[in-house]
């Protein structure tokens, strides 16, 4: 027979799932822009484990985002009331009443595609990620029954960031690349746009039901493409035309699953207008430069990785980029305000701020 002792432990231990379950659980999917570590598990190269990575994280230590301090899956994560960041899934801290507050499945190097990335060999491409996702279904299930993890599943907020690399890390990794003379750059985003819907559909049908979906930033314009392919400090002008064919495919794409559900799942935010707007005006958002990145080497601080060796800023607040291809905590908190407020312009259908208010009336 058990004691009151461990009767009230365990009273407490549901009255604490209980009060976690009534926030609204996180899962983020994609690349290293929402990475928090998992590639930290992982025989791979694309990895942010070492200093000065995290060097303004609380904790002022590498975590494996890739960033100087918070990514935006923690701003997020923040506005919608979280007590602290998914942890990502690989962690072997994430159990217990952790799997309530939801789940990082992302990995730096992947993209839509299965052939993104092969360079960093041993990655989450996203089938596994969708494959994990179902992993921690059932695990969640065994915490606290199959209709409750349903529920936080159906009733969470789902990010995913991917595509950048299907551009960068394939298409244009090298010349005369294998996509590259399959496809025009043309066909090329389409036949990406509708991998993409079919991800995006697996997510649908896994419980998914509050998606907010990223476009690709100024791909031609980070310190790294600066460094090898810009024209006399522009932009690369080919990589931009990537981005500026691709995101507005990518609204379309989703407003037509949107209209074939019935119902706004997928929410989309312009990052590449984010992005531009402190790329072609640093200084009206507090930045000295967003040409030259705050960690690295070479020209624009663009070539090779950010380690203990590079050149570091010590403000890096004054940085849109933190290394050559992310961008610093501050411009993540700029792309993180417009997602909760912006205008039609940046946000569609609407804001993550209005539609968190909506969900709150249901």
């Amino acid at each position: 027979m058990a004691s009151s002792a461990s009767l009230m432990v365990l009273a407490l231990l549901m009255a604490s799932i209980a009060a976690i379950a009534e926030a609204r659980a996180f899962f983020i999917f994609g690349d290293s822009l929402v990475d928090s570590g998992n590639n930290n598990y992982l025989e791979t190269t694309a990895r942010a484990d070492s200093p000065p990575y995290g060097i303004d994280y609380p904790t002022g230590r590498p975590t494996g985002r890739f960033s100087n301090g918070l990514n935006i899956p923690d701003l997020i994560g923040k506005q919608i009331g979280l007590s602290e960041s998914p942890l990502p899934y690989l962690s072997p801290d994430f159990n217990g009443k952790k799997l309530l507050l939801g789940a990082n499945f992302a990995s730096a190097g992947v993209g839509i595609l299965n052939d993104t990335g092969v360079q960093f060999v041993n990655i989450l491409r996203m089938y596994r990620q969708l494959e994990l996702f179902e992993e921690y279904k059932r695990r969640l299930s065994g915490l606290v029954g199959t209709r409750q993890a349903n529920r936080v599943v159906n009733q969470a907020l789902v990010l995913i960031t991917v595509g950048g690399n299907d551009f960068v890390n394939n298409y244009y990794l090298v010349p005369f690349s294998a996509r590259s003379r399959q496809y025009s750059l043309p066909d090329y985003v389409r036949f990406l746009i509708s991998e993409y819907r079919k991800l995006l559909m697996k997510l649908y049908k896994a419980g998914a039901r509050r998606v907010l979906v990223t476009g690709t930033g100024p791909l031609g314009c980070v310190p790294a493409e600066l460094a090898m392919r810009g024209n006399n400090g522009g932009c690369s002008q080919e990589l931009q035309r990537a981005a500026s064919l691709y995101n507005p495919q990518l609204v379309q794409m989703i407003n037509g699953l949107n209209d074939k559900i019935g119902r706004d799942v997928f929410i989309s935010a312009n990052t590449e207008k984010m992005h531009n707007d402190f790329v072609s005006d640093p200084q009206a958002f507090g930045f000295t430069t967003s040409e030259i990145a705050c960690c690295g080497q070479g020209p624009y601080n663009g070539l090779g990785l950010c380690t203990q060796l590079s050149n570091l800023c010590p403000n890096r607040d004054l940085y849109a980029f933190w290394d050559p291809f992310h961008p610093s905590e501050k411009a993540n908190k700029l792309i993180v305000e417009q997602i909760m407020t912006g205008s039609n312009e940046y946000m569609n259908p609407t804001n993550l701020s209005t539609i968190i208010a909506f969900d709150s009336k249901i």
